[in-house]
């Protein structure tokens, strides 16, 4: 257990462990970000499992449990996600109170999922070719979580945000009203107002087709993604939405698209993507779209969480942003 923040979070965490049958487990924390993460491991036989206490303002239990509905669905058609677990008495999470902070929080377990991170595989990759292979395999992944989830039914009582033309452009968007963000000046704030107005409009007109909008990760980036081998999952669900799938694909290329490599790794992220589900031109005309929409976004969320360390990379995305969104045309 480290030191600091995540030491006012280990005896609710220690007291959710119990309820799940791990009273014993050796705990280590992890980070603390949105949610707090915890690693356990079962002294018996060493089996080892993710413990996340969940930022109380952001989903309700019916949502939390939506998301552990989704991915039990996606384990089902075989997609490497986290499996998630119950309690001895059939509870998805359980409410722990965290005096230190004066706050109550959900708290849900699912199993380690073993792997590297691919951000960090990438980060030490100095081969074009196989950097190509990795955001290939994960497209692939992207691919097949889209093919599950377009032809799934939510059950009765499924409750998840929507990241639609409101969710993402509306006067308040799910991540955080971007134009307000302190870095923006007035004449900047007054281009982004009006390109949040014709994003929306655009995205008004191109409509919620099943083939493209359905439930999706929504931050699909390489910090969401363990490479183990031949094999590649998906963690991380907590922002999982209903939206566009191009919108998924921006998600993951955002980071990268101010870098020279950026259309040899699109055009393999989109390969990989391609090899398992099909994507039209028409719709994948509108990803430049949606890479502004994400980066937008992205402001939103920072505005959001002033408590964070300002990102170092956060004055170059706004000039980026800023530059696209002056010479936008809606495609559509």
């Amino acid at each position: 257990m480290t030191a600091g923040a995540g030491a006012a979070y280990e005896a609710a965490a220690r007291q959710a462990l119990a309820r799940f049958g791990l009273e014993g487990a050796e705990l280590r924390f992890v980070l603390m970000s949105e949610n707090v993460t915890f690693r356990a491991t079962d002294p018996r036989d060493g089996s080892r499992f993710v413990l996340r206490l969940h930022r109380p303002w952001y989903h309700d239990i019916a949502a939390l449990k939506s998301e552990h509905l989704w991915t039990r669905a996606l384990l089902e058609a075989g997609v490497s996600v986290p499996v998630p677990l119950r309690t001895a008495d059939g509870e998805e999470f359980v409410q722990v109170d965290i005096p230190a902070m004066d706050e109550q929080r959900w708290a849900g377990l699912a199993r380690w999922v073993e792997g590297e991170l691919l951000s960090e595989v990438l980060a030490r990759e100095a081969d074009h070719e196989a950097t190509a292979a990795h955001f290939a395999r994960l497209g692939a992944i992207m691919a097949a979580v889209h093919n599950q989830a377009a032809g799934w039914t939510p059950p009765p009582g499924f409750r998840r945000h929507a990241l639609d033309a409101d969710g993402l452009m509306g006067p308040a968007p799910f991540w955080g009203p971007f134009w307000e963000h302190g870095l923006l000046s007035p004449d900047e704030r007054s281009l982004l107002l009006a390109t949040r107005d014709r994003l929306h409009a655009a995205l008004t007109r191109y409509g919620k087709a099943g083939h493209a909008f359905s439930m999706i990760h929504s931050d699909l980036h390489a910090r969401n993604v363990l490479v183990d081998g031949a094999r590649t999952a998906v963690i991380d669900f907590d922002d999982a939405a209903f939206g566009w799938h191009q919108y998924d694909l921006a998600a993951a290329l955002a980071a990268y698209q101010r870098q020279p490599a950026f259309p040899t790794i699109r055009d393999a992220c989109i390969a990989g993507y391609r090899s398992v589900r099909a994507l039209s031109e028409q719709d994948l005309a509108l990803l430049p779209m949606f890479l502004l929409i994400r980066s937008l976004a992205s402001i939103g969320w920072y505005h959001q969480r002033p408590e964070l360390t300002p990102s170092m990379d956060l004055p170059q995305l706004k000039a980026h942003v800023c530059a696209t969104a002056a010479g936008f045309v809606p495609p559509c």
